[in-house]
């Protein structure tokens, strides 16, 4: 038998694949595979057509070699502008959009046509950068086409990619029309335009301002800023500057945007301590380093009674309010830069953003966005929180077909953002609500117990404790714990579930007026809460208002029929 040679070789590479792929599939299974045929053809013929080999065409994905960037280069071109006409009398929601890399690399080729080899590797890489539609090249891709195609190439800066020993220059390919120096240069200013030495954006704390006058108040003031230092670093969606380093501006009056350069930080926290009489203010302010412009200001007026209960107090609710805005600052920066860095993290907070949606379309395609960032990082835990909270909002709104399969898909993956980061008080919260599912209730209550011990300011945290605790009979403590979390962060876009859990611990403490009152005031926010309507007709029946409570019910019924 003839031994298989390998040849090692240069080649131009094409990876390509389908932009929520799961979703098409699910929705109906014979109009994806009818669609992916049709697209395969489009691929096969220009790949031919270009002088390149189909390596591999399994699933939803393509994999083809090139003698010349050229080549691939062309076969990427024509092959997005014929998938697009595909599209053209295509319902949206049944729309296949291909994302295509492009790499120049070694390769080894075996005599069957198998192939192997970093170059593959890279091609794939880009691929899982590439926007569905659009086609990401490496930087050697860029540097042989450059002046020989009449198109740019936006900069999407280096990429640690796995299993890749070093970084990965990705590209953009953009209109010939796009200034390509422009485009490169508005990349580098995204990347400097904090001085940012993080992953991800990292927040300052300046000292807060004693605007007493009292040299003895100072204590308070410096220890409340340090508080505040200690419960954002319990978040784990972005590093806080060190004390050391943001007390060096006591005193000062700096530019904003200076102090975000020198610290290396996007965001600022700043805020002042007034005292008087008895009497107690504290303001703060969240300000974008890069702009100088403000995200978020509040003021908080207190009794001076225990000073360190209105330390914890302040800090607490602080926390919990500005954390939130650094995370939908971020996403409404991606939402209109979306040619930046598109690495773990940015996918991960566009999936966050879109989950908040609360829509079937968007959950499926957030979960897509987290199942990106897992595959750029397999270690990256709060992906796989991302991933168990798209499954749990399929249960929780009734999206899924298989609610079996949900509970054990946010089970298994808010298990494995535990085993990332044992510290992670959301990880732990989401563990606590895949528990509930097979109705784990002691075991709910103790993840979402360590998830509060963790971080005391996760106001969503404490409404999964509620839950869980309500889950087990004791209907006072939810009640508390639902109330404390809508205090921490009255702004919370997920306030709509700490109502409905609210409304139904009232039910179990049978105060049936209050779950009535709550479950009104859910069903106002987000009439598609099949929960609210539930809880509604529970209490009113146990009223006495049985027309009212068939309404309710009836209501309900019409909107899970729509839904």
């Amino acid at each position: 038998m003839a031994e298989n040679v390998i040849r090692q070789r240069l080649a131009a590479i094409l990876a390509a694949d389908v932009a929520g792929y799961s979703r098409l599939m699910g929705d109906d299974e014979r109009a994806t595979i009818d669609a992916i045929n049709r697209c395969r053809a489009v691929f096969r013929d220009h790949i031919e057509a270009n002088g390149g080999r189909v390596v591999d065409m399994a699933g939803d994905s393509v994999l083809a070699i090139f003698d010349t960037a050229i080549g691939v280069f062309t076969t990427a071109m024509a092959a997005q502008e014929r998938l697009a006409d595909l599209n053209t009398d295509v319902a949206e929601n049944r729309r296949m959009a291909w994302r295509i890399g492009v790499n120049l690399g070694d390769i080894h080729e075996q005599d069957d046509g198998t192939v192997y080899g970093d170059g593959v590797n890279v091609a794939a890489r880009l691929e899982a950068l590439a926007e569905p539609g659009g086609i990401c090249v490496s930087g050697k891709v860029r540097d042989e086409l450059r002046g020989k195609v009449e198109r740019g190439f936006a900069d999407l800066g280096e990429h640690n990619v796995k299993n890749i020993a070093e970084p990965v220059r990705a590209y953009r390919i953009v209109d010939s029309g796009d200034d390509e120096s422009a485009l490169e240069g508005e990349a580098e200013d995204a990347a400097s335009e904090s001085g940012s030495i993080f992953d991800q954006p990292a927040i300052a704390i300046l000292p807060f301002d004693n605007m007493s006058g009292d040299a003895d108040q100072e204590f308070f003031v410096d220890g409340l800023t340090e508080d505040i230092i200690t419960a954002l670093a319990a978040w784990r969606s972005f590093p806080v500057i060190a004390r050391n380093s943001t007390f060096a501006y006591k005193g000062q009056s700096p530019d904003i945007r200076q102090v975000g350069k020198e610290l290396g930080a996007r965001y600022v926290l700043e805020g002042g301590v007034r005292k008087g009489s008895n009497r107690l203010r504290v303001t703060a302010q969240l300000i974008d380093a890069s702009t100088g412009h403000h995200l978020w200001a509040d003021r908080f007026d207190r009794e001076l009674e225990d000073i360190f209960e209105l330390q914890d107090e302040i800090t607490h609710r602080i926390a919990a309010i500005v954390a939130p805005e650094i995370e939908r600052a971020e996403q409404n920066r991606l939402a209109v830069r979306e040619h930046t860095n598109l690495a773990a993290w940015q996918f991960y907070q566009r999936g966050m953003a879109l989950l908040e949606d609360f829509t079937k379309a968007g959950n499926a395609e957030a979960r897509e966005l987290f199942s990106r960032a897992i595959s750029l990082d397999s270690k990256y835990g709060l992906a796989y929180g991302g991933l168990a909270a798209s499954h749990n909002r399929d249960l929780m709104l009734e999206f899924g077909d298989d609610r079996e399969e949900s509970a054990a898909l946010a089970l298994e993956a808010s298990t494995r953002a535990v085993e990332i980061d044992q510290t992670d008080s959301y990880a732990h919260a989401l563990l606590a609500v895949a528990h509930m599912w097979p109705n784990r209730f002691a075991a709910a209550v103790r993840e979402a117990e360590r998830a509060i011990e963790l971080n005391p300011s996760n106001a969503h945290g404490l409404s999964i404790l509620g839950i869980a605790l309500e889950a087990v009979g004791r209907h006072d403590e939810a009640i508390v714990s639902f109330e404390q979390a809508i205090r921490l962060n009255p702004r919370d876009p997920r306030m709509s579930i700490y109502h409905v859990g609210l409304a139904r611990a009232h039910l179990g403490a049978r105060r049936y007026e209050e779950a009535a009152e709550v479950a009104r005031q859910t069903i106002n926010e987000r009439p598609d809460f099949p929960h609210s309507h539930y809880i509604l007709a529970c209490a009113l029946g146990h009223l006495g208002r049985y027309e009212e409570a068939r309404r309710a019910r009836r209501v309900r019924t019409t909107s899970a029929r729509l839904h």
